[in-house]
């Protein structure tokens, strides 16, 4: 399976004889499996449907699905609000007192009056929403056939840059330890200068502590421990990549150690030259997170 992009778009429409539909759905990438949907007046029903159909083609993304649906036979019908009626009708007797010189209300008057009349709207029976259903639900699956395919056309392009992040990543990692080995003598002479002074300043410093103190600063500017793991993590990344599928948490987490491993490498830097490279290692880093994290 290839890898597969969070981001996608898709819209599909159906149509029966009674109405016609629309399918858009939109995904977007998410930590889980996060789906919302707008489903109209009459197909609230299908709302576990359409979620076990997204949990069957995608396993990460905030994915939204909605259902727009356009009736071609309007179903209306009219009832007349009595009790507004029979509140305006009490109140003739009254108004012919204050004003005399008015004639009695005609009934259409008194049916013009907003409310008296009111529309009962698409009054259509459970089985018509029922016999849609299946009808709009394959168009549904339809339309997640088209985002996955849009979103694993998008894969391939993430895919294609990772790759290219990690060979990067690589390069550097090879310069990286090129610089390093060309630092014993450098650090050697920088240790020798620092022990004299160490012993000018406590001329009765035991050998032991002295042995001690250069064993440390070695320590602590020795970055083969760090390159050995950035190559390590390299070879879980190629291996991920051959892996691909949902491989997004996985590549995420390695991007958490690669950047661990390059601020370790720049804290050790005892060069311009290393902390350069150094800084353009969590660069590249950076950039390989932010395309790891479109992905599935």
């Amino acid at each position: 399976m290839p890898i597969t992009s969070m981001t996608g778009f898709a819209r599909v429409e159906g149509h029966e004889d009674v109405c016609s539909w629309t399918w858009e759905t939109k995904s977007v990438n998410g930590k889980g499996r996060d789906v919302r949907s707008r489903l109209p007046t009459g197909f609230e029903g299908l709302e576990t449907k359409v979620r076990d159909a997204v949990a069957k083609h995608f396993r990460r993304g905030n994915l939204t699905v909605n259902l727009t649906v356009q009736w071609l036979q309007t179903v209306s019908e009219y009832k007349v609000n009595a009790d507004l009626l029979d509140q305006l009708l009490s109140l003739i007797p009254e108004i012919e007192k204050r004003l005399p010189e008015v004639g009695p209300p005609r009934v259409d008057g008194l049916l013009a009056l907003r409310g008296v009349i009111e529309p009962v709207e698409d009054k259509r029976s459970p089985e018509l929403f029922r016999e849609l259903e299946e009808a709009i639900l394959k168009s549904l699956f339809a339309a997640l056939d088209s985002l996955k395919t849009m979103r694993d056309a998008e894969g391939e392009r993430l895919g294609q840059a990772i790759e290219g992040h990690v060979k990067e990543i690589e390069n550097l990692c090879q310069k990286i330890g090129q610089q390093a080995a060309t630092q014993p003598e450098t650090i050697k002479k920088r240790l020798k200068e620092q022990v004299k002074e160490l012993i000018e300043a406590v001329p009765a410093l035991p050998e032991e502590r002295l042995a001690q103190e250069a064993a440390m600063l070695m320590t602590k500017v020795d970055v083969r421990e760090e390159i050995d793991r950035l190559n390590s993590h390299i070879e879980s990344s190629w291996s991920l990549i051959k892996e691909k599928g949902a491989i997004g948490r996985k590549f995420d987490f390695l991007c958490q150690e690669f950047n661990r491993e390059a601020n370790t490498l720049c804290s050790k830097s005892t060069d311009v030259e290393m902390t350069r490279l150094g800084m353009d290692l969590k660069t590249i880093i950076d950039q390989l997170r932010e395309q790891v994290q479109n992905i599935e």
